[in-house]
C-alpha cells in the first residue's frame, strides 16, 4: 500500500493563487503517483473573499482536496497547527500557497526521507531579492539574536516549507501552548533534518498579508516564547543603573561638600531622572509581555474555532 503525503496550505484571501497553486501540485502528484498518495488539506484562515468558495470548488472536482475554514482569523501559527492535528499522511508537508516555497522542491524532500533517512527535510532562502532592503536587515538580525538567547535552533532564511515524518507532527502536536512560534517548536523538538536551499521566489499572485508591523510582532512572540534572556538583560541592566546611581550620589555629596553650589546640578540631575523612568517602563513593558503570554495561556482558549470541516 502506497503511503499518503498531506500537504497543509494556510489561505487568507487566496481566492487569486489557489487555482494557480493547484495546477502546480497536480504536476508533482502525477509524477510521485507511483510512490505516494496526496491529499492537498487546505486551511480557509477566516478569509473575507472567495477563498472558501473556490476551495469549495476544487473538493467537489477532486477527492483529494479538503479543506478547514475558520470561525475567523485566527493567524497563520493555528492554520499551521489545525493542519497537523487533521493531517493523516505518513508524510506532512507543510507550505504557503503563494508558490514561494517551490513544489518542485517535493521530490527531492521525498527521496531524502526514503533514501537518507531523515526526521524531516526543511527549507531556507539563501537570497532575498525583491524584499525591501530595510525588511531583510531586521529578519537577518532577528534569527541572529534568537539564536543566541534560545534553545531552538532557527536557520537563517528558514522557511515553514518542510516535510516531516509523523512521529515528528506527532511531537509537535504534543506542545499544546497557545502562544505558538512554528519555526521555534520545528527546532525545539530536534529529529534528523536536512535542509535545502534555494532562492527567493516571487508571489504567483496577490499580495503579502505580512506587514513590517505583523513581521515585528511576530519576531517579539518568538523571542518570548523561547527565551528568558530579556528579562535577565533588563535585572542587569537595573543593577548597573542602582550602581551608577549610587556613584553619582557620592559625586553630588562631595561635590557639594567642597564647592557648595546645589542649583548647578538640575540638569544632570533631570537626566537621571528622565534615564531611570525610561528604564523602569522598559522593564515593566517586557514583564508585562511575559505575564500577557502566561494570562493567555492560563485561559486554556482553543487555538482555532473551525466552523466548517471537509475531510
Amino acid at each position: 500500500m502506497k503511503k499518503l503525503c498531506t500537504c497543509i496550505v494556510p489561505c487568507f484571501n487566496e481566492e487569486e493563487v489557489i487555482p494557480i497553486y493547484y495546477e502546480a501540485m497536480q504536476k508533482i502528484i502525477k509524477e510521485e503517483e507511483d510512490k505516494l498518495s496526496f491529499e492537498l488539506l487546505f486551511i480557509d484562515d477566516g478569509s473575507s473573499d472567495r477563498t472558501l468558495d473556490v476551495l469549495k470548488g476544487l473538493s467537489k472536482n477532486d477527492p483529494c482536496v479538503h479543506y478547514i475554514s475558520f470561525s475567523r482569523n485566527f493567524g497563520k501559527e493555528a492554520g499551521l497547527y489545525a493542519g497537523l492535528e487533521h493531517a493523516k499522511g505518513d508524510y506532512i508537508v507543510t507550505m504557503d500557497v503563494d508558490l514561494q516555497d517551490p513544489p518542485e522542491m517535493i521530490p527531492e524532500m521525498i527521496r531524502c526521507i526514503e533514501e537518507e533517512g531523515y526526521d524531516s527535510v526543511a527549507t531556507r532562502r539563501v537570497t532575498r531579492k525583491g524584499e525591501p532592503i530595510i525588511r531583510s536587515f531586521f529578519a537577518r538580525k532577528f534569527y541572529h539574536i534568537i539564536n543566541k538567547i534560545s534553545d531552538a535552533d532557527i536557520v537563517d532564511g528558514a522557511r515553514d516549507f518542510r516535510m516531516m515524518k509523523r512521529n515528528m507532527v506527532d511531537a509537535i502536536l504534543s506542545m499544546k501552548e497557545y502562544n505558538r512560534f512554528t519555526k521555534g517548536i520545528f527546532g525545539w523538538v530536534g529529529f534528523k533534518t536536512k535542509w535545502l536551499e534555494f532562492e527567493n521566489v516571487e508571489r504567483a499572485a496577490g499580495e503579502t498579508k505580512w506587514s513590517f508591523w505583523k513581521l515585528f510582532r511576530y519576531a517579539m512572540e518568538g523571542i518570548i516564547a523561547f527565551s528568558t534572556v530579556p528579562l535577565t538583560i533588563v535585572s542587569v541592566i537595573g543593577v548597573l543603573v542602582c550602581i551608577a546611581a549610587f556613584l553619582f550620589f557620592i559625586f553630588v555629596l562631595v561635590r557639594a561638600a567642597m564647592f557648595g553650589d546645589p542649583v548647578a546640578g538640575w540638569p544632570s540631575l533631570i537626566c537621571v531622572i528622565s534615564f531611570l523612568s525610561g528604564m523602569q517602563l522598559l522593564g515593566i513593558g517586557l514583564v508585562g509581555m511575559y505575564l500577557s503570554k502566561t494570562y493567555l495561556e492560563t485561559k486554556k482558549r482553543p487555538i482555532y474555532i473551525a466552523k466548517e470541516i471537509h475531510e
